[in-house]
């Protein structure tokens, strides 16, 4: 399933969150871009590959990549959350977050890079 077709998904107002296996699928593929909001000392240590990091402390939505849709990510889900809902209220489209954060990546054995 490509990535567009798992935003067809959120259509009816659904939390716009990814799955693991889709997100695995997604960063394999280099189909989205993930934005890593933790603060810099914690990505860092290390991240999902490919991530670039907007810390939530000094977040913008204005600052988000264009041209493909986005995946936010955090520790454990909370900061990519309030990220997230910043981003929709602005008017952002194709974005989500993996709920798991990368704790919940790293435990699912996800790549990780220093």
């Amino acid at each position: 399933m490509s990535f567009g077709n798992l935003l067809a998904r959120f259509a009816g107002g659904e939390v716009p969150t990814i799955e693991h296996d889709d997100f695995a699928r997604a960063v394999a593929e280099k189909s989205c871009a993930i934005v890593d909001v933790r603060e810099p000392n914690e990505y860092a240590a290390g991240h999902v590959p490919g991530a670039i990091n907007l810390p939530l402390s000094h977040f913008s939505p204005a600052q988000l990549p264009k041209g493909k849709p986005i995946v936010l990510i955090c520790q454990a889900g909370g900061r990519s959350a309030r990220a997230l809902r910043q981003a929709l209220e602005a008017g952002c489209a194709d974005i989500r977050h993996y709920a798991p954060g990368s704790g919940g990546w790293k435990a699912r054995g996800g790549a990780f890079v220093a």
